[in-house]
């Protein structure tokens, strides 16, 4: 059993044989300029302090053999599985399903669809496509899960008040103990990084735990304990 004992409301302790690395949504879409992000409003160049520090774990994580599992949200061609009020969010001529610089913007199979190349997934991990906020609906997450005998769950990825935490909240109500990275997690709000962190750890943990990346990296063993994840 490993201890993050700086881990925030309190120790958080897990085994790395049933533990999995989550990386949420860390596409071009989200990240890159021309994407969906961007099409709202936002400044991508927020989100893009969290590729660094989670491209380490990633390799440390991919060294000893850690379960890593890879989202990626977005939509069917014909726009089947988009809800109208999800379909009406952006500027008139920069929503979902309308052309981009990298493609059709959120729709699967498009080059700002998926993740960008410095995490990109390497053979044998799996990826999620969701069409919703949440990386359990509509999908397999549970089941593969569930079939790898994972119990506990370091989540990674974007963004930290929108698809992380809906993701975090939907595997604590399913009894998964989640370790929130705090600087691989990203928000295009400063403001919402900050509370979305705070409402995980609040109250006891009510959702999760939240540390730094680099406090779980110290805590890997320095060898392989585990088959690569597959």
């Amino acid at each position: 059993m490993l201890t993050i004992a700086t881990a925030q409301p309190g120790p958080y302790t897990f085994d790395i044989t049933t533990t999995a690395l989550l990386v949420i949504d860390m596409q071009r879409d989200f990240l890159e300029p021309g994407g969906f992000g961007e099409s709202l409003g936002n400044d991508v160049g927020q989100l893009r302090c969290t590729i660094a520090p989670l491209a380490a774990l990633l390799a440390d994580a991919r060294a000893i053999g850690l379960s890593i599992i890879h989202t990626r949200e977005g939509h069917l061609p014909d726009l089947s599985d988009c809800p109208p009020a999800k379909l009406r969010r952006g500027a008139p001529s920069r929503r979902i399903g309308d052309p981009g610089p990298n493609g059709r913007i959120l729709i699967r199979g498009e080059h700002g669809h998926d993740i960008v190349d410095e995490l990109r997934p390497l053979p044998g991990e799996p990826v999620i496509d969701k069409p919703g906020k949440g990386a359990f609906y509509a999908t397999d997450l549970d089941a593969l899960l569930a079939e790898r005998d994972i119990r506990s769950l370091l989540v990674a990825g974007v963004t930290t008040e929108v698809c992380v935490h809906t993701t975090v909240r939907e595997a604590n109500d399913r009894g998964y103990e989640c370790l929130v990275l705090a600087d691989c997690v990203g928000s295009y709000f400063p403001e919402f990084q900050r509370v979305g962190l705070d409402m995980i750890a609040a109250q006891g943990g009510i959702f999760g735990w939240v540390a730094d990346s680099a406090q779980v990296r110290a805590a890997l063993p320095a060898t392989p304990v585990l088959q690569p994840s597959s």
